[in-house]
């Protein structure tokens, strides 16, 4: 089937729900750049789920993200507001990244 050679690459789903608002290609592109990159972290992340929200508020930090990661075995989950999509993205990125390592360290110390 698959020799030494051959690389296989499993490709996760990535979904984006932009909630009560259109989101345009440029942010959406930016959402797909952002959370694939969590593959460096992870090789087997199943599927994404990105939920993007303005917030009724006065505050100009009303802008939500929230990213849901399944893997094997395991769910991440992050949550940021901020002043633009593409903070709160960063942030959310972040906090999962860190949930990876976090996992990762606990998985290599037989915990």
């Amino acid at each position: 089937m698959f020799g030494p050679q051959t690389e296989y690459f499993i490709s996760m789903q990535i979904q984006i729900h932009s909630i009560h608002f259109d989101a345009d290609q440029r942010l959406l592109e930016f959402v797909q750049h952002k959370v694939e990159k969590l593959n460096t972290f992870h090789d087997q992340i199943l599927s994404c789920e990105v939920f993007l929200r303005i917030e009724k508020s006065e505050d100009r930090e009303n802008k939500l993200a929230e990213l849901k990661i399944h893997v094997p075995g395991a769910d991440f989950f992050a949550k940021r507001k901020t002043v633009s999509f593409e903070a709160s993205i960063d942030e959310a990125v972040e906090a999962i990244r860190r949930q990876i390592r976090k996992q990762k360290k606990l998985r290599l110390a037989g915990v």
